[in-house]
């Protein structure tokens, strides 16, 4: 039946069943459930140091321009609205500046130098899933 307010195909069970499990857009083979279970602990894993590290080595406002960022996957203009500073200085909490050709201060620059000097290694791993390959991405490596 038509209903013009939403769009609606009807279809059978045995039309669905003619195809194959593997042309679902969200298939995945048990490599890749693997892969996903390594990815996720290898995250957990780190989260629990890198959130020592917010605290003790980031201003307040860094911190919570990363938390808002990172964690809570807002925009950077989202969370100029949210803290009441412009997207520039939100940019800049993240990222840093680039002063006389060096690259100055930044919340991500400074939480991969104390994961550095701890011995973290965050770096993305290549994976590979099926036919193509994708790159881990922890919260910090953007």
């Amino acid at each position: 039946m038509y209903n013009p307010e939403f769009w609606e195909i009807r279809l059978d069970q045995v039309d669905l069943e003619q195809f194959p499990n593997e042309a679902n857009i969200w298939y995945e083979t048990g490599e890749d459930r693997v892969h996903r279970y390594q990815r996720e602990d290898r995250v957990d894993e780190l989260a629990d140091a890198v959130y020592d590290f917010l605290s003790q080595y980031l201003t307040q406002k860094q911190c919570e321009v990363v938390v808002l960022y990172f964690i809570y996957q807002k925009t950077q203009q989202e969370v100029a609205e949210i803290l009441g500073i412009s997207r520039r200085v939100v940019s800049q909490h993240l990222f840093g500046i680039c002063r006389d050709g060096k690259h100055i201060g930044g919340a991500v620059n400074k939480l991969r130098k104390m994961c550095a000097r701890h011995g973290i290694d965050f770096r993305p791993v290549k994976q590979t899933f099926g036919k193509q390959k994708y790159r881990d991405r922890l919260a910090i490596s953007a």
